[in-house]
């Protein structure tokens, strides 16, 4: 597997809050994730940090098996999004410094042929595959609500003033409601996972010229998702993750 874990605090922000991690089980299983806190002071990068580590663990501990079935696979990910919510509540009960600090996660295991993607909040991911862009993940934010109900329309939810408003998030809660979705998965594909530091400032047309162009390796596409966010304003930390099988970059047809 081909991949590339990118961030950058922005031209804004004196904190980077993202934090992300990429790592390969010792039975093949591919796992990444990207997590986007939030809070008072420096509560957000806590946050993130904080989830992104019990989610490692878990999975580190408990997907260890070598034919981890799709079932185990999905339960795993919704029991380490579940830890991960249960370490950042735990740590905001206790201490009043970080009293009602969160974080987005989305995340992803990759088996033979599908991955297995589990998310809370407005971080996303992106299939791409022979020149389409698919958004994997709804928003679970105040705005998408209202587009979903046909109250805001698609280009008005843009610019909205509340588009950051969380309606879910992971740390806020003793539960959270996890979303866990399967996708096919072949070669040729690439999977992006970002937070909205790049979607609020990136168009899927600029996400998906960059992916699909030949001349770039994989690492310098995540850079380049990067200047294109801090190019347009960089308002907000920008995290970029890229996955991608090594055989798909030179395929034979």
């Amino acid at each position: 597997m081909l991949t590339a874990n990118r961030s950058d605090i922005g031209r804004v922000r004196q904190v980077n809050e993202d934090q992300s991690w990429v790592g390969q089980l010792n039975n093949g299983i591919t796992l990444a994730i990207v997590a986007d806190g939030m809070g008072g002071h420096q509560a957000g990068d806590v946050a993130s940090q904080l989830a992104v580590d019990a989610f490692r663990s878990m999975l580190e501990h408990s997907a260890v098996k070598a034919d981890l079935s799709l079932q185990e696979g999905k339960m795993l990910i919704r029991q380490a999004i579940s830890q991960a919510n249960e370490a950042v509540f735990e740590m905001a009960s206790r201490n009043e410094r970080y009293h009602n600090m969160g974080t987005t996660i989305v995340a992803a295991m990759f088996r033979q042929d599908n991955a297995i993607i589990g998310h809370v909040g407005d971080s996303r991911a992106y299939k791409i595959t022979e020149g389409v862009i698919t958004q994997l993940t709804h928003d679970h934010t105040l705005v998408n609500e209202l587009v979903k109900s046909g109250q805001l329309s698609a280009e008005e939810a843009i610019h909205h003033p509340r588009r950051n408003v969380l309606t879910r998030a992971v740390g806020t809660d003793s539960h959270v409601d996890i979303d866990i979705q399967t996708i096919e998965w072949s070669p040729q594909d690439v999977l992006l996972l970002c937070s909205d530091g790049l979607t609020n400032m990136v168009s899927e047309e600029q996400m998906l010229h960059t992916v699909m162009t030949d001349q770039l390796e994989i690492e310098a596409k995540a850079d380049h998702l990067i200047q294109l966010a801090l190019h347009a304003g960089g308002d907000d930390n920008i995290t970029v993750v890229l996955l991608q099988e090594a055989n798909g970059t030179h395929r034979e047809e």
